[in-house]
This record gives structure tokens, C-alpha cells and sequence, in this order.
């Protein structure tokens, strides 16, 4: 009797800890037009503001001294140019995911006037200056690939006419990759804007939605060359104070589209043999106040879209599946209420991260 007693306690408690994992996907708000809104009006508001802006400009001589606006006239706002590519990209996104978004007469008046041959032509220009070939490389790269794949087979004759526009500096940044990637004997792995595998998931993603043939054999080979042979990666030493994407999660999402499924499964097996305590739960944000702290809301963001994307592929009744699917709503839960505030150091880049964030949860298994 003791023993059928003790047995149906254990199953009472069993059942209530899958109930509660459940749970952090329930405080998720559904991905709606009222989130979408509000998304597209902190972009919208932050890719006109140019002040203040954190600056990375190499000047050849006094006469390169300008403000943000004069050296970039469509990528000057955001605090800094890579946020103001990505905030363009999320404002895209958002007008092909919602129509019947509020902003959109807006939106597609500023992009009108925006994205013209003239001022592409002058960001092009920017870039193909001597001594700028490590500007916003890789993370400013692949966003701006990114924004074009969007662009790249729409039927909307407005896109058409942006994603052309946008050719100029589109050619110069996949060059750029040509000549960086060859002389990069080693990956980058820091969860910061030089991290390689992020940098080539996004610049993948371009010659994909393209049908680059070339540029797509290209990538993965650089991604096998650089990746293919990791194993017991050390994530438990994740994160650092200054991370916004996972160095171990970002390179699995990288490889699971660089590898077959079943490859895949065999390389994350001995890539991650299990997934530490460490990654399972949302990093502390401390100091949301200070523009290194704040990385972190961003962490929990880009952590789940990983964790949704491996789940996916990853077998259905694996433990692995189970524990990132749960980890990924856990982060995504802590995150998603800091993208909205008024501090600045945050919310001139975090929707990008939480729009990204959602488009991952598109068929996810439980």
C-alpha cells in the first residue's frame, strides 16, 4: 500500500512539472499587429534619430570629418550604422508580415525617399574608401545581406525598386566576404558584432533567398572549415558580461544549415553532448542602463531563436528537443518585457532581436 502510495505521488508530480514547463510559453504575448505596431514605431522613430551615435569612422585625411548624416545619408540613425541596417530590415519585415500594419503609408513614404540610387550610391561609396575593409565586418555585413533577401523576391513593385536600389552596396559587402573570409584561419567565437558564424548564417540566408549557387557552396565550405570539427564545446562558461548571441548556440544554428539533418544530429551529439545548467535558463541582466549590460536582454532573445531552430530539427523525442524547446520559451519570457522602455541603449536595436525571436517559433514542436 506504502509503495502504490509513494507511486502516485511520484506520478502527481510528475504531471505538475510537465504542466509548469509549459508555462513560460504561455507568457509569451502572441506575435500580433498591436506588437508588430509597436515594434515598427520604435523603429521608425530610431532610424531618423542621429544623436546621440556611436561612431566608428577611420578618417584618410580632415576632410573626412562629417557628421553621422553626412557619412551615411540612409544608415546614420540607430546610434550606430549596423542598428540602423537591421531596424530597416525589421520595418521591411514587418510591412510583408502585416498588411494592415498602421505604420505602413509611413513606412513606405520614408523608404521611398530613402532608398534611392543616389544616397545607395554614397553608402557604396563609403565602404570602397581605402582603408575601411574591416568596417562593420561581419555583423554590419550580414545584416545588410539580410535586409536584401528580404527584398530579393518580393513582387511588391516598392521592394522591387528598394532591393535594386540597394544593389550597389549589396555587391561590395558579398565581395567583402570573398576577400575576408579566405584570410580568417580562425573563427571569431565571441558573442559580440565580429562573431564568424553568425556573420555567414546571415550572409547564407542572402545567397539562398538570391540563388546563389556560388556564393552559398562558398559559405558552407568556410562554415566546415572553421566549424565541422568542434566538439565538447565549453558552454558552461557562457555568457560573458558583454554577450548578445550564445558563441556554442550560434555556431550550431549556423551548421544546422550548412549540414544535412541526420549530419547534424550526429555533429550536435558530440558538439554539445548535453545542454549545461548554464544555457537552460535566461542570463542576469544587472545593469540595464549601461549599453554593454543591456547585451544581455539581447542574449535572451537570440538564445531562443537558436534554441527554436535546433529544436526543429533535432529528433522530436530526444531530451535535447524537449530541453531547448522549454529553455528557448523560458528566455524568450524574461526578454520580451525589456524590449519595450525608455532607455535608449536598448531599444535602438532589441526589436530587431525579438521580431527575429518570433519568426523562429513558426513550427515549433512541443
Amino acid at each position: 500500500m506504502r509503495s502504490f502510495f509513494i507511486l502516485f505521488l511520484s506520478i502527481i508530480l510528475l504531471n505538475s512539472l510537465q504542466t509548469n514547463a509549459q508555462l513560460p510559453g504561455q507568457l509569451i504575448p502572441p506575435f500580433s499587429v498591436e506588437t508588430a505596431s509597436k515594434f515598427s514605431s520604435m523603429a521608425f522613430s530610431c532610424i531618423e534619430t542621429e544623436y546621440p551615435n556611436k561612431i566608428s569612422h577611420l578618417l584618410n585625411s580632415p576632410e573626412d570629418i562629417a557628421s553621422p548624416s553626412e557619412l551615411h545619408p540612409v544608415f546614420f540613425g540607430c546610434l550606430d550604422w549596423h542598428s540602423s541596417v537591421h531596424g530597416h530590415w525589421l520595418l521591411v519585415k514587418l510591412l510583408q508580415m502585416f498588411p494592415d500594419l498602421p505604420q505602413r503609408d509611413m513606412i513606405i513614404d520614408y523608404f521611398n525617399h530613402a532608398f534611392t540610387p543616389e544616397k545607395m550610391q554614397a553608402e557604396a561609396a563609403y565602404f570602397k574608401a581605402r582603408n575601411r575593409e574591416s568596417f562593420e565586418r561581419p555583423y554590419g555585413w550580414g545584416w545588410l545581406l539580410k535586409l536584401a533577401s528580404e527584398l530579393a523576391n518580393s513582387d511588391n513593385i516598392d521592394e522591387q525598386k528598394w532591393f535594386e536600389a540597394l544593389k550597389p552596396l549589396t555587391e561590395i559587402i558579398k565581395s567583402n566576404y570573398y576577400s575576408y573570409l579566405p584570410g580568417l584561419y580562425y573563427p571569431v567565437r565571441r558573442g559580440v558584432h565580429e562573431n564568424t558564424a553568425f556573420g555567414i548564417s546571415l550572409a547564407l540566408d542572402y545567397a539562398l533567398a538570391l540563388g546563389d549557387k556560388t556564393f552559398e557552396s562558398f559559405l558552407k565550405e568556410r562554415a566546415r572549415f572553421y566549424f565541422f570539427n568542434d566538439n565538447d564545446i565549453p558552454a558552461t562558461w557562457e555568457p560573458e558580461g558583454d554577450d548578445f548571441l550564445s558563441p556554442s548556440l550560434t555556431e550550431a544554428d549556423l551548421m544546422r544549415r550548412v549540414l544535412t539533418r541526420s549530419e547534424f544530429v550526429h555533429w550536435f551529439k558530440n558538439f554539445m553532448p548535453e545542454v549545461p545548467f548554464s544555457l537552460t535558463y535566461p542570463a542576469v541582466v544587472a545593469n540595464r542602463n549601461d549599453p554593454k549590460g543591456v547585451h544581455l536582454d539581447g542574449l535572451n532573445l537570440s538564445r531562443a531563436w537558436c534554441m527554436f531552430e535546433l529544436a526543429k530539427v533535432l529528433p522530436d523525442d530526444s531530451q535535447t528537443h524537449r530541453d531547448l524547446w522549454q529553455s528557448g520559451y523560458r528566455h524568450a519570457a524574461e526578454a520580451l518585457p525589456n524590449v519595450l522602455s525608455e532607455n535608449y541603449m536598448g531599444t535602438h536595436w532589441l526589436a530587431t532581436f525579438a521580431v527575429y525571436m518570433y519568426l523562429s517559433l513558426e513550427d515549433v514542436g512541443q
